[in-house]
């Protein structure tokens, strides 16, 4: 999908544009929610909620960022909120944690060796703070700039490199294989 501008955007049917967008950035936007959730069921549902805020404050799109920051702005905030809400403080939903690893390797042993690191990678990605995990997430995951990091969390560039740098070294300590492993 070409990048929409704000005269398709004014001009657009809303239910079509809703449509376009959830099939152009559902699946982003329901990572990215998985990201701070850890929980694909209540990340699908947030997911629909926020295409529901996006629809209901398509009014509101001013044309100042682009159509996709504007609507990974409105699913971090959402994301945010519910994890400070009363139901995800009080209510604790357990959900499979299931990873999903694309196919590269010729052999069955690489496969299974490839599969388990990537799964501890990605467990140990979820499992650092907030503030450390959006910025690995978007950075290496939806290969995001820091400048385009920066404007969705509207936080300065140099705390993005900041985080960046430390969730980088967390994530080492998390990966560190004890030395009696090696023996």
């Amino acid at each position: 999908m070409e990048e929409l501008t704000y005269s398709m955007v004014t001009t657009a049917n809303p239910e079509e544009l809703i449509d376009e967008l959830m099939r152009t950035y559902g699946q982003e936007i329901q990572q990215l929610v998985y990201a701070y959730v850890h929980n694909e069921t209540i990340a699908e549902d947030l997911t629909q909620e926020i295409f529901v805020k996006c629809y209901k404050s398509l009014g509101s799109f001013k044309g100042k960022s682009s159509i996709k920051t504007w609507l990974w702005r409105i699913a971090i905030n959402h994301s945010k909120d519910y994890l400070k809400s009363w139901y995800n403080q009080r209510v604790k939903v357990e959900d499979d944690f299931s990873y999903i690893v694309e196919e590269q390797r010729d052999s069955i042993e690489q496969k299974i060796i490839q599969e388990d690191d990537d799964a501890e990678l990605a467990y140990a990605v979820m499992q650092l703070p907030v503030k450390y995990r959006e910025v690995i997430y978007l950075y290496y995951y939806e290969e995001c700039s820091i400048k385009e990091i920066a404007k969705l969390l509207d936080i300065n560039q140099n705390t993005i490199k900041t985080r960046l740098r430390k969730g980088k070294a967390l994530l080492k300590k998390m990966l560190e294989v004890p030395q009696w492993k090696n023996d």
